[in-house]
């Protein structure tokens, strides 16, 4: 990677300068601290320093959106952090938020207009859609994914909560690659069970976990590769495979990450 690719600029940084960026890329609570994720934050960032977006991150002026306090019913908590986020985006003047997860995309595009926080919302799905829809991406006949088998799991907060299930799948048929499908798929798609603040508590009792029950479904598709756009999603289904001892034949990958190995940026 050169050093043009690490190239992330802060807004702080291009506000001195009296600049602004075309986008703010809203990394997220997971593509900051997970370890897992911020390789999906790296990749989607040599994507944007290859096709030269202007862009800018908030860096430690970004906090949590809010979502889990929300999710988990601590309302009280969920507004205080909205508003601290909304104060401090609306100071910079933003105008186009682009996020990798469907968690913060979510809740900036739907629940921050009641608190003063109106802003253009795109996921990095329908982002890097629109990237090879305009030729900016040209995805090289074959690459390291030429015949492999590609399944996609719905997130929740992408496909049910905001109908968007056509722009990954776009993305995912833009690799020279054969893309098979979940019984349970798009609006029947089976939740990974990390939603609704699920994600940081104790399973209730039951007979199976939802990650185990969805990554027998993500299996029996025959997929060498389970494609998400969630960081929840993407822990819950590396678990699963985990679980099913099928790491070394079974890979759990972003889109970005898929994208960004096929351009080999």
């Amino acid at each position: 990677m050169s050093d043009n690719q690490h190239n992330v600029p802060t807004m702080a940084e291009m506000a001195a300068k009296g600049e602004s960026p075309e986008i703010l890329f809203w990394v997220g609570c997971a593509g900051s601290f997970d370890d897992r994720y911020k390789n999906v934050t790296k990749a989607f960032i040599k994507i944007l320093n290859k096709v030269k977006v202007n862009f800018a991150v908030l860096g430690p002026e970004e906090t949590c959106t809010g979502d889990p306090a929300r999710r988990a019913g601590n309302e009280f908590l969920f507004q205080m952090q909205a508003v601290a986020n909304i104060q401090v985006l609306n100071g910079y003047n933003i105008k186009k938020i682009v996020t990798a997860c469907p968690h913060c995309f979510n809740t900036i595009k739907n629940e921050y207009p009641e608190l003063g926080g109106d802003y253009e919302v795109i996921h990095h799905a329908t982002y890097l859609q629109q990237l090879i829809d305009e030729g900016k991406i040209i995805l090289k006949g074959g690459g390291e994914f030429k015949g492999k088998r590609i399944t996609y799991h719905d997130s929740c907060y992408l496909g049910r909560a905001n109908n968007i299930y056509e722009a990954p799948r776009t993305v995912l048929e833009a690799l020279d690659s054969e893309l098979v499908e979940m019984k349970r798929c798009r609006t029947k798609g089976l939740c990974c069970g990390a939603g609704g603040a699920q994600m940081f508590k104790d399973a209730e009792s039951g007979d199976k976990e939802i990650n185990i029950e969805r990554t027998e479904e993500a299996l029996a598709t025959g997929a060498n590769i389970i494609a998400s756009a969630c960081p929840f999603c993407m822990t819950m289904m590396s678990d699963g495979v985990k679980n099913k001892e099928k790491e070394d034949k079974v890979k759990v990958l972003d889109i970005a990450e898929l994208i960004a190995q096929s351009e080999d940026l």
